[in-house]
């Protein structure tokens, strides 16, 4: 991930090489950045998302921990692909915080954004001819008909809903569960969490923090607490292209309006907006408390 800095100390990669461009510090050259960015962010969620297919299309995943273990492991093979060459953001949300606070380029914000959401999408049409056969079977067992109502039910697969269908179903009478409110404060607190962890286990003033070999796996472990948690509510997004990606291969794969904008709408709040808001919450909460650290 983009290495956390104090307050006037120059932004690097873990190489130690950075540039200076338009708009901020550009740590990489931007073709294999964005290329990394575009791979990182594939294998995340070719193994994130293919859990939740493969948990909900053949059952082959009993119980909300076991998604979530195989959600770490991607997100720490995602960083271990693009760190050396991107900076391993693999999430439009770190990109802005990274901007924000640390002086990464904001001429780069939105090809970063662009190269995550093409990587999960990618990612996401690669799950389906996979497991296209499986989701119509699930669809046939289920009564549901592809775009109709409740059939958000085999869209979550893909793109994510609140209440998360597969605990609470996809009733009218779910919904009072989790209002959009409440969907909104769980991924905002979700990837506040996510964005605090992140700076906890990368800032080099932290004597305690984990070699740069090990901070991937506990960011993964990290995120499938998060997931542990935040999940029965909203699926736990946490990043806007893990959702914006694989919701449009929902989209153009039949699902159409259950997908975009989805049964209740808010998708682009809870799933865009909070997440954004809530890297930048915990990013600057660590920021904060990293100030108070002494030089090493």
């Amino acid at each position: 991930m983009t290495t956390e800095l104090s307050p006037g100390e120059r932004v690097t990669s873990i190489d130690g090489f950075a540039t200076e461009e338009p708009g901020g510090v550009a740590p990489h050259p931007l073709l294999p950045a964005l290329a990394a960015e575009y791979l990182g962010t594939f294998i995340l969620v070719f193994f994130g998302v293919g859990a939740v297919n493969a948990a909900v299309a053949t059952g082959a995943q009993q119980g909300l921990w076991q998604v979530a273990v195989v959600w770490a492991v991607g997100v720490s093979l995602g960083i271990y692909t693009a760190a050396a060459l991107s900076g391993a953001h693999l999430n439009p949300a770190v990109t802005i915080a990274a901007a924000v606070y640390e002086g990464f380029s904001w001429w780069r914000v939105v090809p970063y954004a662009i190269a995550q959401t093409a990587g999960a999408a990618s990612a996401s049409l690669v799950l389906y001819g996979l497991f296209s056969e499986a989701i119509v079977e699930f669809e046939r067992r289920h009564g549901l008909l592809r775009g109709g109502p409740g059939s958000e039910l085999s869209a979550m697969m893909f793109g994510e809903y609140f209440p998360n269908p597969a605990i609470f179903g996809t009733a009218e009478e779910a919904w009072r569960i989790v209002t959009p409110a409440t969907a909104f404060m769980a991924e905002l607190v979700g990837t506040a969490m996510l964005a605090f962890l992140i700076g906890a286990v990368t800032r080099d003033r932290n004597p305690v923090r984990p070699s740069s070999g090990a901070a991937p796996l506990l960011i993964g472990l990290g995120v499938a607490a998060i997931i542990s948690v935040i999940a029965p509510l909203t699926q736990a997004g946490l990043n806007p292209a893990r959702d914006f990606g694989p919701r449009l291969v929902a989209y153009a794969m039949g699902w159409g309006e259950i997908a975009i904008p989805g049964p209740r709408g808010g998708w682009l709040g809870v799933y865009v907006v909070a997440p954004i808001l809530g890297a930048l919450i915990g990013w600057g909460a660590h920021r904060a408390l990293a100030a108070k650290l002494p030089p090493r």
